[in-house]
């Protein structure tokens, strides 16, 4: 069987099983089992595969088929240009969260800082992310979740910036060692925030295999938000900023509990490339 005969099948069989982007999704699968590259994959597009690839392949396939993500299968995923390891312990990393990390690196080139929270943190996206482009700070990545911290710290070893990120257990912002308090330049956060009752509007790949601690909360889905913008005065300098995603729909329920908050300037809903408010942000008075 050749590269290309395994890569049709391949694409055949994920678009049978309703497979999104099944053209997409075989080629990154047949590239994960043999072990290559894109261009190395055309370069070798008329030769054979070996029998036992072949089988690997059919496995993946048929994994990919049943539901579970191509990115938990391959075991990897791309966000602001890294390659972060992740499973079925975190939250697969969004191109959406990037408008949030994008925000907060220009914010803290404006305006100075060295002292950043990622809440929530899951396999550590946004966290690594900063302390990679920003090589000045330290970052605290906090998460309820020992698991998710142990993905996220895998990954800050990945990219060479562990040294500079303290791994904090807890929920939200509760268990930040406490003479951080009123000397965090900035708090980032992409909380759970699609409400329980609407898990019905989402696939099942999402449903069935991403942790539901970091993708529901009761109620309107801005629970954690709120909770948020209650417990971001006491850990923010004068001026530090509080930015968080929010699903669509929620930035203006959101913009306005911040407004509601009181303590807040500057309170921003920032629009991802398509339109849609991903981003709400505000500063501390």
């Amino acid at each position: 069987m050749t590269t290309k005969d395994a890569y049709l099948l391949g694409r055949d069989h994920l678009k049978a099983a309703g497979v999104h982007e099944p053209a997409i999704e075989a080629e990154m699968l047949l590239r994960f089992v043999l072990g290559i590259d894109r261009a190395q994959l055309y370069t070798h597009w008329d030769g054979t595969i070996a029998a036992a690839a072949w089988e690997q392949y059919r496995a993946r396939l048929d994994e990919r088929a049943g539901g579970r993500p191509v990115h938990y299968i391959v075991g990897e995923r791309e966000f602001m240009g890294l390659l972060f390891a992740i499973d079925e312990r975190v939250l697969i990393p969004r191109p959406d969260t990037e408008l949030l990390v994008e925000h907060v690196v220009a914010w803290v080139r404006d305006h100075g800082g060295s002292r950043l929270v990622d809440v929530g943190t899951g396999s550590g996206c946004i966290a690594v992310s900063l302390a990679h482009v920003l090589p000045h700070v330290t970052v605290y990545a906090a998460d309820l979740s020992p698991d998710a911290l142990d993905v996220a710290r895998a990954n800050a070893a990945r990219h060479g910036v562990i040294e500079r990120i303290h791994f904090v257990q807890g929920d939200l912002m509760r268990s930040l060692p406490p003479d951080l308090a009123g000397r965090i330049d900035a708090v980032a956060s992409n909380p759970p925030y699609v409400p329980r009752d609407q898990a019905f509007l989402l696939s099942r790949e999402i449903t069935a295999f991403e942790p539901e601690q970091a993708i529901f909360v009761p109620g309107d889905g801005t629970e954690m938000h709120r909770r948020l913008i209650e417990m971001a005065p006491r850990w923010l300098r004068p001026g530090g900023l509080l930015a968080m995603e929010v699903g669509a729909g929620q930035a203006p329920t959101v913009g306005d509990a911040v407004e509601d908050a009181g303590g807040f300037d500057h309170v921003a809903l920032l629009p991802d490339p398509v339109g849609i408010e991903r981003v709400v942000s505000a500063t501390l008075r």
